[in-house]
């Protein structure tokens, strides 16, 4: 069939094959296929680059056919786009859930269909391009997942119970089953407080506990860590009987500390979505209630899964997104209230999705979770060295840029480097381009912390300590984390007009950043009532809506020309 990929197209309506067929019969070797059986048995004879199948068909429908292709091992990886009606959105989802990497609607727009054609296979190149460069890794990876048990307890391992879940429940139909996620509240404590043995003897005995609590009739895991994962029947899942029994089990060790494990429970729906999948709604479940005291386990519901689908949205556009330039920096001035004039600026992130809004609060945390935030950030920090260029070409008195620096950058061994490869090639000076770190940075790794804001001092990039206040560890990271600049969490800022303590411990960060030889600035300055507080209590840096939100480059330009002008 010469060099062409292989697109096979699955639509029982002949018409709607002759169409798609002349949208791609130049690019791709084209079969066809009049339901999802007479599909499978061509994907069992040859190889085929990408599926486009229809969701409503006779004999076996698409949902049933890219049930069987993503969970097996040997057509998992083949992409399947799948073909709705429009304003089908529930069909949409569903198969975005079960593993379909795109959807087209009818009827079919020629160059939408291309278009998303064209990013899914380019998504599979580049995952392969990635997989091919993790080889090695992936190889050492295979063969530990090949040993079916966890070694500290004896119950299977993560990649154990995927596989023997999935079995269970595709081999049988007819039983309900739920997945039931578990850990123990704060167990690094218990591993801090005594000593490993400790830690680990609870582990076995809550391994002992779960495989008599499954029985013959459903399986147990440990995932990870302190990290469980049961599938049993549901009529058999009494979820009170189970923490009363994993209780009971635990105090009967003799340990001198409470030990309490949480659960999410998934109530099986779909017995071909990802076991994966499966455990992940089950994990969101128990996160919702971790750390009460009252409540030890909660169930998924619908509004989880919306909010899943939603994160499998901003993770599929975000590579797209980078590359054709849609997140974009905004900048809020700083103003000083003696001179009242622009001092400084923060750049903050935005997304210009096409079709909806996405705020930084939503895809921010994702992309901290998943690793991307990295490559985010350092867009954003070139983005602020273009903008600190654009005011030296236009011959004003430079404005300093703050630039946020997520903790996982402090992993980067070319962090460093990366900054001064930056200001060198935009020629700045490494004082117009500020970082700021959060507390969170330092709790994770004092240690290291010290070390780097010492090394960006030492090149000469000054360091703000932003939202202090919020955490757990203000002083005690004062005495040791030489910063330049405390910035004050606003939280402090809303209940200034409510609230004398918070006045009060507000004029003592304000003196003691004095006293320390460090800049304060406050965020989130919204009233008047709030300027005049800070203004009588010596602080005279402020950011916030008072004097203006956050500007595009351009209007921040103005504002910078107007300002230095005394306009």
């Amino acid at each position: 069939m010469g060099n062409k990929p292989v697109m096979l197209i699955v639509d029982d309506v002949e018409i709607n094959r002759v169409v798609l067929t002349q949208f791609f019969q130049e690019e791709y070797n084209i079969l066809e296929a009049e339901n999802g059986k007479d599909a499978l048995e061509i994907i069992e004879g040859q190889a085929v680059s990408i599926v486009l199948v229809d969701m409503v068909m006779p004999v076996m429908d698409g949902f049933q056919l890219l049930g069987i292709l993503k969970t097996n091992d040997q057509y998992a990886g083949i992409p399947v786009v799948v073909m709705t009606a429009n304003n089908d959105g529930d069909s949409e989802a569903r198969a975005m859930e079960m593993g379909a990497s795109d959807f087209i609607t009818k009827p079919y727009n020629p160059t939408i269909v291309r278009c998303r054609i064209r990013n899914v296979m380019a998504r599979e190149e580049i995952e392969w391009r990635r997989v091919e460069q993790v080889a090695q890794n992936r190889q050492l990876l295979e063969m530990h997942q090949r040993i079916e048990l966890d070694s500290l307890t004896g119950i299977y391992n993560r990649d154990a119970f995927y596989r023997r879940a999935g079995d269970m429940l595709q081999g049988h139909a007819n039983t309900s089953y739920s997945i039931v996620y578990l850990d123990i509240s704060c167990f690094k404590v218990i591993n801090d407080l005594f000593r490993m043995e400790t830690g680990n003897l609870i582990l076995k005995t809550a391994a002992f506990y779960f495989s008599m609590f499954v029985g013959d009739t459903g399986i147990c895991a440990r995932i990870e860590a302190d990290h469980f994962v049961l599938c049993v029947p549901a009529d058999k899942l009494d979820m009170d009987k189970l923490i009363a029994g994993l209780d009971s089990t635990i105090q009967s060790l003799g340990i001198s500390h409470h030990i309490h494990f949480y659960a999410g429970v998934y109530q099986v729906d779909n017995a071909f979505l990802p076991v994966d999948q499966m455990c992940d709604r089950a994990h969101m479940a128990l996160n919702r209630i971790k750390g009460q005291y009252m409540t030890r386990y909660a169930f998924y519901d619908k509004g989880m899964r919306d909010q899943m689908i939603e994160e499998q949205m901003i993770v599929r556009n975000m590579e797209y997104a980078l590359n054709e330039g849609q997140f974009v920096i905004v900048l809020q001035p700083m103003y000083n209230l003696n001179s009242k004039k622009i001092v400084g600026a923060e750049a903050l992130v935005r997304w210009n999705h096409p079709k909806q809004q996405i705020s930084p609060g939503k895809f921010i945390p994702i992309f901290e979770s998943n690793g991307f935030i990295v490559r985010l950030d350092r867009y954003v920090w070139e983005q602020a060295c273009i903008t600190l260029r654009q005011q030296i070409d236009r011959g004003l008195d430079v404005v300093p840029v703050s630039v946020n620096v997520s903790r996982l950058n402090f992993y980067n061994s070319d962090f460093m480097d990366y900054l001064l490869s930056l200001v060198k090639k935009y020629d700045i000076e490494p004082r117009l381009l500020k970082l700021e770190i959060t507390e969170s940075a330092y709790m994770d790794n004092p240690h290291q912390l010290i070390a780097m804001v010492r090394a960006f001092r030492g090149q000469g990039f000054p360091v703000l300590m932003d939202d202090f206040g919020s955490g757990f560890s203000s002083l005690n990271m004062l005495k040791d984390l030489p910063v330049d600049v405390l910035k004050i969490d606003m939280a402090f800022v809303r209940e200034v007009g409510r609230s004398s303590r918070a006045g009060a411990i507000m004029e003592s960060i304000v003196d003691l950043g004095g006293r320390l030889n460090m800049e304060v600035v406050v965020e989130g300055v919204e009233t008047q009532e709030q300027v005049d507080f800070l203004e009588r209590i010596g602080c005279h840096d402020i950011q916030g809506y008072y004097f203006a939100k956050p500007l595009d480059v351009e209007s921040f330009m103005g504002l910078v020309e107007r300002s230095q002008k005394g306009e």
